[in-house]
């Protein structure tokens, strides 16, 4: 295995690179607090929902955070399908 390839280097990982602001940014603005709720029924997302009160949440959340990255993926499959590109 050659040393500067690594952990690092995934570029099939449309998570990679990624943020979980950037994904709960995207969430929101595609989504909106309501059908997030409804989406991954978490409070952070249903009372009185904020980016920040939800980061706080899924950093310290392995299983939310996993839901929250599965319906980021979803959203990513659902906007190239939508603009016909290939999966």
């Amino acid at each position: 295995m050659n040393a500067s390839k690594g952990m690092n280097d995934q570029p099939r990982n449309p998570l990679h690179g990624v943020t979980l602001e950037a994904i709960v940014r995207e969430l929101e603005a595609y989504f909106g607090w309501e059908e997030l709720g409804h989406q991954i029924p978490i409070r952070c997302f249903t009372h009185d929902p904020s980016v920040n009160s939800s980061l706080k949440f899924l950093r310290k959340t392995p299983w939310a955070r996993e839901k929250v990255e599965g319906l980021y993926l979803f959203m990513l499959r659902e906007k190239r399908r939508q603009e016909g590109l290939p999966q």
